[in-house]
């Protein structure tokens, strides 16, 4: 992938009138290596008129597999952690920064999440969420620009800003993060509890 293909991301997704439409032009986008290894687009799952927006780094195997995301463990985690303070996938909204898996589960490289940015952003832009939550580092620091870790940045508001939008957003651990981390699950529990208390 080269500066090309970032500037063509970006006049597609910049072209998208409606979620719908930006899924259609997904489908069909080749700048992206990571669509030829992958075999479904993990574009979203839950409610595009929810007042709050998931957003995670990159499909896994389980996604891959079903074109959802967080559909594996990690995301039967996550199920869990929503329904703790009320909520489920009818009152949230989920995607990822990356629409594709990479292979083996390896880290996207920086031009792969270049490439998919404009993507995203046009994705929040198109479902208007109140509320971000950012799960993990990968997706905290592509969408909030920044370099921080994601203990520095956890469990403190922050605002993703896109060409059109300003949205609140809450930068929280990945629920694969806490299935390796068990002791951590107090840390995104807080950050959950600030979630609810923003929601009222």
């Amino acid at each position: 992938p080269d500066a090309a293909a970032i500037d063509q991301a970006r006049e597609l997704a910049g072209s998208a009138g409606t979620i719908e439409e930006l899924r259609e032009i997904l489908s069909t986008f080749e700048g992206c290596n990571l669509k030829r290894t992958a075999k479904s687009l993990v574009f979203a799952d839950g409610n595009p008129e929810a007042r709050v927006m998931l957003v995670g780094e990159a499909p896994g195997r389980d996604e891959d597999l079903q074109g959802l995301p967080f559909v594996g463990r990690s995301g039967q985690l996550l199920d869990r952690m929503l329904a703790a303070i009320g909520l489920d996938r009818t009152g949230v909204y989920i995607s990822n920064v990356l629409p594709w898996r990479p292979p083996g589960n390896r880290t996207p490289t920086p031009q792969e999440t270049e490439i998919c940015r404009p993507f995203i952003e046009r994705h929040v832009e198109l479902a208007k969420p109140e509320f971000l939550v950012l799960l993990g580092g990968s997706s905290a620091k592509t969408m909030l620009k920044t370099s921080d870790g994601i203990m520095k940045l956890r469990g403190r508001w922050n605002s993703v800003t896109t060409q059109q939008i300003t949205v609140p957003a809450l930068p929280t651990l990945h629920p694969a993060y806490l299935l390796r981390q068990p002791a951590h699950k107090a840390l995104a529990w807080r950050d959950l509890l600030n979630l609810k208390q923003r929601l009222g």
